[in-house]
């Protein structure tokens, strides 16, 4: 009898322990946050080079700080902010240093506008001092400090002031700002959103001058969406309504002016040619020289540009020319002697160049078949300049520093897989951020000379404890050789994986333009929602196609005027090359994806429905011409220029073909792809007497959460995949 005990017991224990290393994720864990990375705290390295800053909410002291640290150590150094100190300011939100490190403005009562733009609260805190001062009574957007923190300028109701701190006077420079007509010193929606920027001026070096952009809205279209609120919170919807040119229609008429503070006076720059675009302004390291980035309609021909403000001139410094298209970067830095750094993909590949003042080149300072996907800077004192790139594969990331001759390149990241670094102000230190497949994110210091490690700061070894028990699948990064092509490709299987039976196969791809979904690099959150179906049974894989970026410009630019053509031929190759696979059924292969991915996934489901069976569409465009001009026609020109272009890689165009299983989904306040373009393809289904399930999110925008929506998102997609794949 005890032997028996003994062995149930035994076998008790062993059923126990295979149960906790075969633990099932859920959508609720997935979308609580349960799985959430540690990551290290937004810092600013301080001039000094030894020190960073980083702010921290302290709970027993109910105060919000920004503490120093030192670079080396990791200890903290001193407070530099304490919300508790500071009369009249219990709380704040962010801060902003000025250049000299002797004041910063701190923000409060912060609201979204849109994806990048937001308006607050702002005060200027002396740090000697203590002294605290509010901006304005009325919420602001984009205030900076002038060079020497005198004075703050900022945007209220689309036009542009200064207020000189000692003596509170503000000075308005612009009066004509009027909401949905005319914009001063920020930028209109399509500039936010496709040129990534929205303060739209610039202090000069010594503080003297203000060089601002102007939009005229006034004859750009109008588009509205109904807000319908929460139950109880009004009757009827409310309407918002914003400028938004779709591709064809006309832009903001855009003119540069510049504010002259000491004889209060503007002038507006008069350029040689007529550009559609001015989606870069910068000052050089002379006060008087402003640098300008202008663009054609088509974005294939870029001048730079160089404005002398005393004497209003501007003259063509470069000019790059693309049969494609030229992408606008952060990365003009301009040296001590005004001769600037510069990124092209003018060999094919993108990399950095070095030009003298005048626009004459000195070197190409980076060359092979690999690209610079981000420039960190230039260090005066060593003559290096800082860079990651993909030269040990496209999947991976590593940190180089090179002289500007382009001789003397180090590596300075050794562990394969994504590396980033954030340098010191000095470039003394780097601190690395480290990821890979089976790696979450890791921290740690290095000296920028030569990429030693100093110290280890933070790592995510709890968390991959934590993940033990549920026993994931590998995420198998390769490749796969589509239409002449080797295609970066990652694949999920079971964890049971047995390659005699024959699984289903979920596919996922965004597609989009220059994009990259094949990494080496950690879980995202979808892909703990693909490890939650693999334990279901199902095969997940990814494929970044033609069209898809880091692999030059000739890989990426072949999409030119037919977005979803090529990226639809190898979306649908891959999956007919892996339905040959002894182990995937041939007969249930789906497809996803969201925005452009939507787009794809309609276009899979539509033109190609002996291939897949089932697709879901999250936010999708359906034709381009409901898209907006900057994206739209910087890859398909205008319709008006391209009709077949438009039309025949539009899922609106095709929707007779659609065979199968097909689930659309939106955002009800979607301001970038908008709601209509689902709209108008239900109808076209509709018309068409297709059977289809969709759903519309109220009042979302483009990424649909909030609440528990994104768990009723999730919970609706793994619900159709269970039920039609």
């Amino acid at each position: 009898m005890k032997l028996k005990i003994i062995a149930l017991a035994v076998f008790l224990t062993a059923t126990n322990l295979l149960t906790a290393q075969n633990k099932e994720i859920t959508l609720e864990e997935i979308w609580s946050g349960t799985f959430r990375q540690e990551r290290l705290e937004s810092l600013q390295s301080l001039k000094n080079g030894t020190e960073y800053i980083v702010q921290n909410y302290d709970r027993s002291e109910k105060a919000m700080k920004v503490d120093v640290y030192s670079y080396k150590t990791g200890d903290k150094v001193r407070t530099l902010i304490n919300s508790k100190n500071i009369d009249g300011l219990p709380y704040f939100q962010a801060y902003q240093l000025s250049e000299d490190e002797s004041k910063a403005l701190l923000s409060t009562d912060m609201e979204s506008i849109y994806r990048r733009s937001t308006r607050g609260i702002y005060y200027v805190y002396n740090l000697e001092t203590g002294k605290l001062d509010q901006v304005s009574e009325e919420k602001i957007q984009e205030p900076t400090f002038s060079p020497d923190a005198s004075k703050v300028a900022y945007v209220f109701e689309n036009n542009i002031y200064v207020k000189n701190i000692a003596s509170g006077k503000v000075t308005q420079i612009t009066t004509d700002g009027k909401i949905n007509k005319i914009i001063n010193g920020i930028t209109d929606w399509v500039y936010e959103e496709e040129f990534a920027f929205v303060q739209a001026y610039e202090w000069n070096k010594t503080g003297d001058k203000i060089a601002y952009l102007r939009f005229d809205e006034t004859q750009v279209p109008e588009f509205s969406m109904d807000m319908y609120g929460t139950y109880g919170e009004q009757l009827y919807p409310s309407q918002y309504v914003f400028k938004y040119p779709k591709a064809g229609e006309k832009n903001s008429e855009i003119s540069l002016h510049i504010y002259n503070l000491q004889t209060e006076k503007t002038s507006e720059v008069d350029f040689k040619n007529d550009y559609e675009y001015l989606p870069r302004i910068k000052w050089t390291n002379n006060e008087n020289l402003l640098s300008v980035q202008a663009l054609n309609r088509h974005q294939n021909n870029l001048d730079l540009i160089i404005v002398n403000a005393e004497e209003n001139s501007s003259n063509i410094i470069l000019n790059e020319t693309d049969p494609a298209y030229i992408d606008i970067t952060d990365n003009l830095t301009f040296l001590n002697d005004n001769s600037f750094i510069w990124t092209s993909e003018k060999d094919g590949w993108n990399h950095i160049y070095h030009y003298d003042k005048n626009g004459k080149l000195l070197d190409q300072v980076t060359r092979g078949q690999w690209e610079v996907t981000d420039y960190y800077g230039f260090d005066p004192k060593t003559g290096r300049i800082y860079f990651q790139s993909t030269e040990n594969g496209s999947i991976n990331r590593d940190i180089f520093s090179i002289r500007a001759n382009g001789k003397n390149k180090a590596q300075l990241t050794q562990k394969r897989g994504t590396n980033s670094a954030d340098f010191s102000a000095d470039f003394t230190y780097f601190i690395n951020t480290y990821t890979s497949s089976t790696t979450p994110y890791e921290f740690t210091l290095h000296d920028a000379r030569n990429g030693k490690l100093v110290r280890e700061i933070k790592d995510n070894s709890a968390l991959l404890k934590q993940l033990e028990p549920y026993n994931f699948s590998k995420k198998e990064i390769s490749s796969i050789n589509i239409n002449g092509n080797e295609l970066n490709m990652w694949i999920i299987k079971p964890a049971n994986f047995d390659p005699n039976k024959k699984y289903p196969l979920l596919m996922y791809q965004y597609s989009g333009p220059g994009s990259q979904e094949v990494s080496n690099s950690f879980f995202n959150t979808n892909d703990y929602w693909y490890q939650l179906l693999a334990q279901q049974g199902y095969i997940i894989a990814c494929i970044d196609g033609r069209g898809t970026g880091f692999k030059g410009s000739e890989f990426k630019k072949v999409t030119q005027k037919e977005l979803g053509k090529y990226e639809l031929e190898d979306q649908v190759a891959a999956a007919k090359k892996l339905g040959d696979r002894d182990y995937i059924d041939s007969e249930r292969i789906g497809i996803w994806g969201w925005s452009f991915g939507g787009f794809m996934a309609s276009n899979a489901i539509f033109q190609a429905n002996d291939t897949f069976s089932m697709a879901i569409a999250v936010a999708p465009v359906t034709s381009w011409r409901f898209y907006d001009t900057i994206y739209t026609e910087r890859y398909m020109t205008t319709p008006q220029e391209n009709p077949t272009g438009y039309d025949e890689n539009s899922p609106i165009t095709h929707v007779n073909g659609l065979k199968g299983d097909f689930l659309l989904i939106h955002g009800g306040g979607d301001d970038n792809v908008h709601v209509q373009n689902t709209m108008q393809m239900v109808e076209a289904l509709i018309q068409a007497n297709k059977q289809f399930d969709w759903a519309i999110y109220p009042d979302k925008n483009h990424g649909i959460y909030g609440g528990n929506t994104r768990l009723h998102l999730y919970t609706k997609m793994t619900n159709f995949i269970k039920e039609n794949l």
